[in-house]
């Protein structure tokens, strides 16, 4: 114990000795430390940490899945068949999730909802805080509406009263009456704060509906692979007994832990590796200063040695040093993690799961704490080893001073130096493929225009046949009082804005001239397998003001017009890709499609436009087929609808007036207000986060191996003064002393080039799924780095190159 301390105090003379070294190592290695652990924070928090229920790897989340589509939501009807033939659940549960607009007491709220079948919350294994769960009764079509509630809600809205016999809400203008609290951990899916009974919503016969998402929980014992491998059986026997009726050819299964990141999955990887990258040029840059100091202190060790110090020792005392230099660095490499993440929170994507759980906790302080000391124990025997490799004797000559460190131990910082060089060079060019792939993203044309563009977000209430006439009247009102709204150009609305929640899709049937459409769901299921004009495409409820707004061009026939009443022939727009795919070499007016099964409309939709195409799920998938329909005859399926105002001036300045607006003809629906070119901003966020992220690691990385590589190049004019002065005393001119230390400078950068080159062909295919329009071996990237690396090479020895020529001949044949 007391030789600890004693190691531990002399350690701390020792860095206090050298100021400059001291503080230079300590940022180093906290800044490699503190963005590793911040990291480290997020992937432990996403893809490690145990969801937070009771034996989360059980619960599982399935698909339906064939070829074409591998994970498919599932149909009501095949649903119940796997719950009945399979064997290895003690439970399986649909449920779904949307934006309501909530009504508790005076104050409307959009607010997450969940519809929640039977053995939801026992697959979940999650019981009421307050109150009670569901009946079986309450779970049947027809039942009076019932409704749980998250803690937060319960607190924030319902004033935590534990008396929740006369609580009601209202949801879908429906009034629910609250019977439960759910604990405060519990938000899923989706963040969801109140939760429906899902059999209120009756049960669609069709096969092919594919309506809802299904979780299970598999019986003790049960391996995944035994349940994909039964689930496997049993959707080849169904598709065997309904042949064309039905969808799935098989059923995915996937743990819900593994499902809920795998968006995030891949970057997070990435990240990980990039900050490792970041972290071992940090020790890197460390070493070469430890290797430096080792170089200075061969006298001390040569006289501890002839003293009596055993080399045991001197190793023991060389680890005592990096162990408090990396112990305090690992420390601010902490605290600097604990700062940085709330703001690295602040840039992640919304696909960042869980993201409230985040935190610099237990496991990233273990992680903190071990990476410490890992690099304290391999910097100090690293550094010891190097510093006692020479006999004892070179030390105590005189002008060993001057000599020692000339072989092997410069080569060896070199060497360190050109590693620092080919990870920052790997690090660079992950950084400019991602930003190029931005780049590349930002100048694909969308089919829209995103300026001065105000987007006011509604979640209206489900109507049935009775009530589409009043809805479609609310709309219209309140679309032409917007229009006539100071500063307001153009007013449209959708039921799907692009590039925010994606629209409804399903398979429509192209109707041949005279050919009968179907009446109910049943005869349209049968025509959708049997006739030949099949095709798939997303199904947009839309007005007229919605193209003009967002500048969408007309390319052939009309927009929606004030004749396309609600009982006159039913209309349609569709894309151009839809055109040309189904009527290529046809003109597609007065073409007839049936698309019923996305609302219940069986009445035929007639061509009467062709409209651009828009690229609605993401900027980097190309535009779907689509079918606009007028929400004037179709507003059963304007549920959550989104109206869109071209302002002629700032968008936001229209916020208060569409605000009251909306509040004179219906004061319990809650806006929420943004601009379109946020909805776009917010679809490129994720890429963002990762393109900053990699970019500043590699900044960091470059600017560690700069510092690196000017440190080796001090050291090495230092060290070679005599040598420079008689190289001057025999003629050299200060040019030729400049091209002598830079060409050493450029040589390591060079090399350190060509290594970086090759281990970004191998790494930088990590990063392919991240890449939009580019090669991972994109050369004009690999060029651009490579100049700007060793261009940032040849400043760095510019200094002592500079130095070196300014040598004085006769001060420099004295220094030896």
């Amino acid at each position: 114990m007391n030789r600890t301390i004693e190691n531990l105090r002399y350690a701390f003379r020792r860095l206090r000795q050298n100021p400059g070294f001291t503080a230079v190592a300590l940022i180093t290695l906290a800044l490699g430390i503190g963005a590793s652990a911040a990291i480290f924070s997020v992937v432990y928090s996403v893809l490690l940490r145990p969801l937070p229920y009771e034996k989360p790897d059980q619960i599982v989340r399935l698909w339906e899945s064939n070829p074409e589509r591998p994970q498919m939501n599932f149909a009501d009807p095949n649903f119940e068949d796997v719950q009945t033939q399979s064997q290895s659940f003690q439970a399986l549960a649909e449920f779904g999730s949307d934006t309501e607009s909530v009504l508790a007491g005076s104050t409307p709220a959009r607010v997450p909802v969940s519809w929640a079948s039977e053995n939801f919350f026992s697959v979940m294994r999650v019981q009421p805080a307050v109150g009670r769960e569901f009946t079986k009764q309450e779970h049947r079509f027809g039942a009076a509406p019932t409704a749980m509630v998250g803690y937060g809600f319960w607190k924030e809205f319902l004033g935590g009263t534990r008396d929740l016999s006369g609580v009601k809400l209202t949801i879908l203008s429906r009034p629910v009456s609250v019977v439960g609290v759910l604990p405060p951990q519990f938000d899923f899916p989706e963040h969801a704060q109140v939760w429906i009974p899902r059999g209120v919503f009756g049960r669609p016969p069709s096969r092919t509906a594919h309506n809802w998402r299904v979780i299970g929980r598999l019986r003790d014992g049960v391996a995944l692979s035994q349940a994909r491998a039964e689930l496997a059986t049993i959707g080849h026997r169904l598709k065997e007994q309904y042949g064309r009726d039905i969808d799935l050819t098989d059923i995915a299964v996937l743990q819900l832990h593994d499902e809920l990141a795998s968006p995030v999955r891949p970057a997070l990887i990435v990240l990980f590796g990039a900050v490792g990258f970041l972290l071992l040029v940090a020790c890197m840059n460390v070493a070469n200063l430890l290797l430096a100091q080792g170089a200075a202190r061969q006298k001390e060790l040569a006289i501890r040695i002839a003293i009596g110090a055993s080399r045991s020792q001197l190793i023991t005392q060389f680890v005592f040093e990096t162990l408090l230099l990396s112990g305090i660095g690992g420390v601010l490499g902490f605290v600097l993690a604990r700062t940085s993440l709330a703001m690295l929170l602040k840039l992640a994507p919304a696909e960042l799961t869980r993201i409230g759980d985040i935190s610099v906790n237990l496991p990233a302080l273990a992680f903190a704490l071990a990476t410490s000391l890992i690099a304290a124990i391999a910097l100090g025997v690293f550094s010891a080893l190097r510093s006692l490799s020479s006999p004892p004797q070179s030390g105590l000559i005189e002008g060993g001073r001057s000599q020692t460190g000339t072989g092997s131990s410069k080569h060896l910082g070199r060497a360190i130096v050109i590693g620092q060089l080919a990870i920052t060079l790997t690090l660079l060019t992950g950084a400019g493929l991602l930003g190029r792939s931005l780049l590349r993203v930002l100048s694909v044309d969308p089919g829209f225009r995103t300026e001065h563009v105000l987007t006011m977000d509604l979640s209206l209430p489900f109507v049935d046949e009775k009530e589409k006439t009043q809805r479609a009247q609310f709309l219209a009102e309140l679309l032409d009082r917007l229009r006539a709204a100071p500063g307001v150009i153009e007013v449209g609305g959708t039921a799907a804005l692009p590039l925010s929640e994606g629209p409804a899709d399903g398979g429509y049937i192209a109707l041949a001239p005279g050919q009968q459409p179907p009446h109910t769901i049943e005869e349209y299921e049968n025509l959708l397998h049997t006739s030949p004009h099949v095709g798939y495409a997303n199904y947009c409820p839309a007005s007229a003001g919605f193209f003009r707004a967002l500048r969408i061009p007309l390319l052939q026939g009309r927009l929606f017009n004030e004749g396309d009443t609600m009982d006159a022939p039913q209309v349609a727009l569709i894309s151009e890709s839809l055109a040309r795919e189904r009527w290529p070499n046809q003109d597609a007016l007065g073409q007839t499609l049936e698309f019923g099964n996305m609302d219940g409309d069986f009445r035929p939709l007639t061509v009467v436009g062709v409209v651009g195409d828009v690229r609605a799920d993401s900027l980097e998938t190309v535009p779907a087929p689509t079918v606009y329909v007028f929400y004037r005859q179709r507003p059963q399926a304007a549920h959550d609808f989104t109206v869109v105002l071209r302002a002629a001036g700032e968008p936001t300045a229209l916020i208060s007036s569409a605000r009251e607006v909306l509040r004179i003809l219906d004061p319990t629906v809650p806006p929420q207000f943004g601009t379109f070119v946020g909805v776009v901003s917010a679809s490129l966020q994720a890429r963002r986060f990762n393109l900053e992220l990699v970019g500043v690691f590699a900044g960091a990385a470059l600017l560690l191996a700069v510092v690196g590589l000017y440190g080796v190049m001090a050291y090495s004019v230092t060290r070679r003064t005599g040598e420079i002065g008689v190289r001057l005393a025999l003629g050299a001119t200060r040019a030729n002393i400049l091209g002598l230390i830079l060409s050493q400078g450029l040589r390591a950068a060079l090399i350190g080039v060509g290594v970086g080159i090759a281990c970004s062909f191998a790494l930088s295919y990590t990063i392919r799924a991240l890449l939009f329009g580019l090669s991972p071996a994109d050369p004009l990237t690999l060029i651009g780095v490579s100049f700007l690396l060793v261009f940032v090479a040849l400043l760095a020895c510019w200094i002592p190159a500079r130095c070196a020529a300014k040598v004085d001949p006769m001060v420099a044949l004295r220094y030896e």
